[in-house]
């Protein structure tokens, strides 16, 4: 199963008597989960509902979850304001005693603002409850195509990493094969640093000229980075192989990695194997900044 990236996208829509609305999610790095709900006036009870899937289905990435919503939310009657009809009527009749005219037609006075009303029905319980299922419903669709999304591009990533890992592995055991390491060449670098201070015309206890040279030999040594290095290899590897969510894991490996190579570096006291550490240090680096996006 590949690893999954926490980059991602999806969009979902739905409707629902007349109700219609559009799920967008946006999924980008993150060091937990981060989740940012961005929900219309009252639509706040689908909140706890949709926070609990998104922990069920993600454990890391910063999560954008937007809703937008059209149509009508409730249904609506017409209601006479039968108070403000009999005022206008009263009025009006008044006003032709008193200078004349046409009686008052009921069209005009139905025209009025105020006499008739658009009264809003509330919605019972049973149906709000239904209108959140098919809207919870449409959102677990989006749900599944962003997981969809962030494993493809795991699957994209998965191959990089792999590669970065496979060239690791090639360069540390360029590293381990160098004739620099070889005893004739740590002995010819010694022998020439000794000729070096012996030139200088200095007073030296040979005895104590061996020993230096000794740990000088010690100090250069990088079987142990060379060790440590093809043992991340395969945790890597593993990881990789996982069906888990193995981001932090991969983190927290990739600065072991660069750990080994800066020492490696400054071990080194051959141009070759400086070289072959700084290559090290340019895919680590690759790597690091890859694995920041594994979930």
């Amino acid at each position: 199963m590949p690893i999954s990236s926490m980059t991602g996208f999806a969009r979902a829509s739905g409707e629902h008597q007349g109700l219609f609305w559009q799920w967008e999610l946006k999924s980008v790095n993150g060091k937990a989960l981060d989740v940012r709900l961005r929900l219309p006036p009252g639509f706040e009870a689908l909140e706890t509902p949709l926070r609990a899937q998104l922990a069920q289905a993600f454990r890391r990435g910063s999560l954008q979850v937007s809703l937008s919503v059209s149509g009508q939310l409730a249904r609506e009657t017409m209601r006479l304001n039968q108070e403000v009809l009999d005022r206008l009527v009263e009025a009006g009749e008044a006003l032709r005693e008193r200078i004349g005219g046409e009686p008052l037609r009921a069209d005009v006075l139905l025209s009025i603002r105020g006499v008739v009303e658009a009264v809003s029905v509330p919605e019972d319980e049973a149906e709000a409850e239904r209108r959140h299922a098919a809207m919870l419903a449409s959102f677990g669709e989006a749900l599944a195509a962003l997981a969809d999304a962030r494993r493809e591009e795991g699957a994209r990533l998965q191959n990089v990493v792999a590669q970065q890992v496979t060239r690791i592995a090639e360069l540390a055991a360029e590293a381990r094969a160098s004739k620099a390491r070889t005893p004739e060449a740590v002995r010819a670098r010694l022998a020439e640093q000794v000729s070096r201070l012996i030139e200088t015309g200095a007073a030296l206890d040979p005895d104590r000229l061996h020993q230096e040279a000794v740990i000088a030999a010690t100090r250069a040594d990088i079987q142990e980075e060379l060790d440590r290095l093809d043992s991340h290899v395969e945790a890597a590897r593993l990881l990789l192989a996982s069906d888990d969510a193995v981001g932090r894991k991969f983190d927290f490996l990739a600065q072991e990695f660069n750990r080994e190579a800066n020492t490696l570096c400054s071990k080194a006291s051959d141009r070759s194997l400086s070289l072959t550490g700084l290559d090290l240090k340019t895919v680590i680096d690759q790597l690091r900044e890859q694995v920041q996006n594994i979930e």
